[in-house]
């Protein structure tokens, strides 16, 4: 039975979760580089990342394989996977607290930190690649990346730089209906600005100071504009799941997967796959396992699934891959930070927020809107999620709440300094020695 339009909504619909189910899903990506020489791995190497992931398999995960080639591990709703340049990345399982969360990311670490050691690789956690683009040679074998590959170029600039030289952290949350889902999602894409400011940690390009704090968010600009950044309808005030399945239907695909295969359909409409009018696959309908495939391709700051992505900081430290979910868990889980947040968004104009968007890359916590820092903001919203999880009152085995895991955050705020500006000052005071010293102090 072929998909209509009913269905696209009723997915989205089928998001909707009772409160007490509101889950936290935290996803974080990072370079592999050899400890010797810093340099990137490949996948077949001695120490490549084929080798990395088969000698995690002793730690409980299972194979998933790709034309052949391992690509991924998983384990208990949990995954490891690859990014094009071989960034390696954990979605993590949906959990109930950031205690859990944290845990979790630790575990990770240890594990990898251990595979690291025995194959000589290391794990750095910025938002972008220091050296430069990486080699071409150097990209993972998965076919959806290839059919990417030849794509982007066609629709901006800096699609294969976002590919393979950029990491983020994220997280996914949950809305229990579509007014809740229309809150989250606005209040989240006109607050995005001022975590990316917080969370900003790629100010190297090509082994130089770059004009941005957070270069990872300014490639963003030039991806492609059909399928990043903020959409207009977001601003809307009649914003709900229809907004989002029109937006979509108008994003180009890139592919369907059919018997094991990736069919490429760079460029064509999801619209005319509904009508079985693709090029590639002529008189074929989706199924809904393509339409979860299509939204996946969708890029935005934050993207809407059956549940929420916040994809607008920089890969960072430890500590930071535990403080960004329990931010935008205070802000958006407890119905008093909700409002207070909702609140503090519907004070910025458009016009504001545009500048927010466009300059925080370059500018960071210091930059002005309104006469008042990104800095001033971000301590505003922090102490909002900070009451939010002292409400929760999630308490781990010595009777702490989630609230302790911003502390990074406001060390941040008071000294207007976030992981760029501090990659900076080693870079600009250390000259040969700084890459070392940032490898070093940034790894896991």
């Amino acid at each position: 039975m072929s998909l209509n339009k009913a269905d696209l909504l009723k997915w989205f619909e089928d998001g909707c979760k009772p409160k007490n189910l509101f889950r936290i899903g935290t996803e974080h990506e990072k370079f592999v580089y050899k400890l010797d020489t810093l340099k990137p791995v490949s996948y077949n190497e001695a120490s490549g990342i084929k080798n990395i992931l088969k000698s995690l398999i002793r730690f409980g995960w299972q194979e998933v394989h790709e034309e052949g080639n391992l690509i991924a591990l998983k384990k208990d709703n949990q995954s490891i996977t690859l990014e094009p340049g071989g960034q390696l990345e954990l979605s993590g399982a949906p959990l109930e607290n950031i205690h859990q969360t944290c845990n979790e990311v630790n575990e990770h670490l240890k594990q990898v930190k251990a595979v690291g050691d025995e194959l000589n690789v290391g794990f750095l956690g910025v938002g972008a690649r220091i050296e430069g683009k990486l080699s071409s040679d150097l990209w993972m074998p998965k076919p959806r990346y290839k059919i990417m590959r030849n794509y982007m170029p066609l629709v901006g600039n800096l699609g294969l730089e976002m590919m393979a030289d950029t990491c983020t952290v994220q997280v996914n949350l949950d809305y229990s209906s579509e007014q809740d889902m229309s809150r989250k999602l606005k209040t989240s894409f006109i607050l995005q600005p001022i975590v990316t400011a917080l969370f900003a940690s790629s100010p190297i390009k090509n082994k130089k100071s770059s004009e941005y704090l957070s270069r990872r968010a300014a490639i963003w600009f030039d991806v492609d504009k059909n399928r990043c950044g903020t959409p207009d309808f977001i601003f809307n005030k009649n914003l709900g799941f229809e907004s989002w399945v029109d937006y979509a239907l108008n994003v180009p695909m890139y592919f369907v997967r059919r018997n094991g295969q990736y069919i490429n359909c760079a460029g064509e409409s999801f619209k005319k796959f509904m009508l079985g009018q693709l090029k590639s696959l002529p008189k074929e309908k989706p199924t809904i396992l393509d339409w979860e495939d299509h939204i996946s391709t969708i890029f935005t700051e934050v993207r809407l699934k059956q549940y929420i992505e916040f994809r607008g900081a920089d890969s960072g430290p430890w500590r930071s891959l535990c403080a960004l979910p329990a931010l935008w868990v205070g802000l958006l889980y407890d119905n008093d930070a909700l409002n207070e947040a909702e609140s503090l968004a519907k004070s910025w104009s458009l016009e504001m927020y545009n500048k927010a968007y466009k300059e925080v890359p370059k500018y960071g916590l210091d930059l002005l809107i309104n006469k008042r820092s990104i800095n001033d903001y971000a301590k505003e919203l922090i102490a909002i999620s900070k009451r939010g999880l002292k409400k929760r009152s999630m308490l781990d085995a010595t009777g702490n709440d989630e609230s302790g895991y911003l502390n990074q955050l406001e060390e941040i705020t008071r000294s207007g300094k976030n992981q760029a500006k501090r990659m900076l000052s080693i870079w600009n005071n250390e000259s040969d020695e700084g890459l070392k010293h940032i490898y070093e102090k940034y790894s896991y």
